[in-house]
């Protein structure tokens, strides 16, 4: 069985939407050149001289760092791997490019092909199966994706804060528009639901935050019960109709109904390897 070649630094290496060009020290997507520091990107060629293989933390340490270097090596491999995720758009958990191994080392998973002055080999590397209901999402990026759900759970929980401090108001709303049983079920329905919602909204922010390697197949999982709490406080525009108006209210509802399919969307492309859980 023949080996695939290894990179030189006159080669410039392909992979999907990105090239990095070894002589010049320097990755681009889709032509854009991307800014990565000197140390991700020579993690990043050494990985690339042997596609589809193990390299180890070993093997790293010998090829970036001298004997007579005295760093902290687990972390500044590690601070590089992060640095080398990010630029390429790829995680730990659900990994595209960087595939790291436990208590072993990296491997690059990408199909790879060299460009320079000797003709064109193209190495193919087994791909990692897609997830299932991945194909109907659109092709983006993990970081906008995850920024945009951390943004709908903080709007959620300053509607919850703002409901508590104000919660002598919901009292006497609920007082002047329902029957009186009625309106002590609505004011404890507003209480618990967002004692419940506070606690599950941080878990959420620190999860997309820190980029929890489950975050995903957990939330798909709850969903359910998420749904249920986003469709009770999708009425919440109503409490302040008064100055909303009631045609504003009426659109505020809307908008909020759909907000948990997009919180759903936003979590399957940002953990594409998670069950769609429709």
């Amino acid at each position: 069985m023949s080996t695939p070649p290894r990179a030189t630094t006159g080669q410039i290496v392909r992979f999907g939407i990105y090239e990095a060009n070894l002589s010049l020290g320097e990755l681009r997507k889709n032509g854009a050149k991307i800014r990565l520091q000197e140390q991700p990107f020579q993690v990043l060629a050494v990985l690339l001289e042997r596609p589809g293989e193990v390299v180890t933390r070993d093997d790293l340490r010998s090829r970036l760092w001298s004997a007579e270097t005295f760093v902290d090596f687990d972390h500044s491999l590690n601070t590089a791997i992060n640095k080398l995720r990010d630029a390429l758009d790829d995680s730990a958990s659900n990994p595209r490019f960087v595939e790291t191994l436990a208590k072993r080392g990296y491997r690059f998973i990408a199909p790879v092909r060299y460009d320079d002055a000797v003709p064109k080999v193209s190495v193919q590397v087994p791909p990692v199966p897609a997830a299932a209901g991945a194909s109907d999402l659109p092709a983006l990026g993990r970081s906008i994706p995850r920024a945009l759900f951390a943004l709908l759970q903080i709007m959620y929980l300053v509607f919850y804060i703002l409901a508590l401090i104000n919660l002598d108001g919901v009292g006497i709303w609920a007082a002047l528009n329902l029957p009186q049983q009625r309106a002590e079920t609505f004011a404890w329905l507003v209480l618990l639901t967002a004692a419940v919602g506070i606690p599950l909204r941080l878990y959420l922010i620190s999860g997309v935050s820190f980029d929890h390697a489950r975050l995903g197949e957990k939330f798909l999982r709850i969903f359910p019960a998420i749904l249920l709490l986003d469709l009770l406080w999708a009425a919440s525009p109503f409490l302040i109709a008064h100055r909303l108006g009631i045609g504003g209210a009426v659109a505020a509802t809307a908008t909020l109904l759909y907000v948990p399919f997009a919180e759903r969307t936003l979590i399957r492309m940002a953990y594409r390897n998670s069950p769609p859980g429709d």
